[in-house]
């Protein structure tokens, strides 16, 4: 992938998209082609034909998605299979049908069976049963996965598939109803903060592990993979650590400063209880994570919340 070559994001306004087209610009790449999902609704078939009929791009990252938390993935679930499978669908039959140098499919670390040996290896890959409250999810990326694979070994096409950790980082949604938990656990403390409110309560036991990535390094770290790896199968990117939920609350509670109570609702679902990724084939293909996850919290929360950025 050269400076010159024309590279279209799907989803370059979202978290990973926009820190995708941040990497490629900082690295001198200036021929990128980008559509909002107003000028281009990747759900529909023929719109997506035309589009890259028309474009011709070198080479695809595919970040665009239908996502968000625990609550939207089980409320919305026949959205969240019907859409995704529309997107990723469209975007990789056309990707080989316009001969599409290379594309990368980015999917989530749901894919993985909920009680799945810790860490998460790449062949754990449909050996158990999914998470119920994101199955739905879950089972499209599989399937953006498998056709990625089926792609490569039916036309020869250079499909990647990439799983991110949890992310976290700019332009990440803090939406309540549709939110991950940390950038929730961010709005959630400030506002509390800012209200004096006594208490803050938040889902579950607090006992799940989970592993946080900043969505810059996960950029980089898709920037490196398309240079670097051309393989069927997938490539897990995660920072190779996990933090328990409650700690993860003390440390946004202390970085926010709210010094009120923490409340565990107990009623509410943990989901999967850990999902520490294995990223030893990333690191053998010559990439590491480099931001520490408390000097990235810090640093999304003094752009987003203390630079008086509106929340929805």
């Amino acid at each position: 992938m050269q400076p010159s070559d024309k590279v279209y994001i799907a989803g370059h306004r979202g978290m990973v998209g926009s820190a995708i087209r941040r990497n490629l610009e900082s690295g001198g790449f200036n021929n990128l082609v980008l559509r909002t999902s107003a000028e281009l609704d990747l759900r529909d078939q023929r719109a997506v034909a035309a589009f890259f009929e028309a474009e011709r791009p070198d080479y695809v990252f595919l970040a665009a998605a239908k996502v968000g938390g625990i609550v939207a993935n089980n409320t919305y679930r026949a959205e969240f299979i019907y859409e995704n499978l529309m997107i990723q669908n469209n975007v990789i039959h056309e990707a080989y049908r316009n001969q599409v140098k290379k594309l990368m499919f980015l999917g989530s670390s749901c894919i993985y069976p909920k009680l799945a040996p810790q860490p998460l290896k790449e062949e754990y890959l449909l050996t158990g049963e999914l998470e119920p409250t994101n199955e739905p999810y879950a089972i499209a990326k599989i399937a953006g996965i498998k056709m990625c694979d089926a792609y490569r070994s039916q036309y020869g096409c250079n499909f990647v598939s990439v799983m991110p950790t949890n992310l976290y980082g700019p332009n990440d949604n803090y939406d309540l109803q549709s939110s991950h938990v940390l950038p929730a656990m961010l709005r959630k403390f400030h506002e509390a903060r800012e209200q004096h409110l006594p208490e803050v309560t938040l889902w579950g036991t607090g006992s799940p592990l989970r592993e946080f990535l900043h969505a810059d390094d996960m950029a980089d770290a898709c920037v490196y993979l398309m240079q670097h790896y051309s393989e069927s199968g997938l490539v897990n990117i995660g920072v190779g650590e996990d933090i328990p939920i409650k700690d993860l609350a003390e440390m946004i509670k202390r970085i926010v400063g709210y010094e009120g109570n923490i409340v565990w609702d107990r009623t509410k679902p943990d989901g999967t209880p850990r999902k520490l990724m294995d990223v030893s084939k990333l690191n053998s293909l010559g990439w590491k994570a480099s931001t520490k996850l408390e000097e990235g919290i810090r640093e999304v929360y003094a752009g987003k919340f203390l630079n008086n950025v509106s929340i929805p």
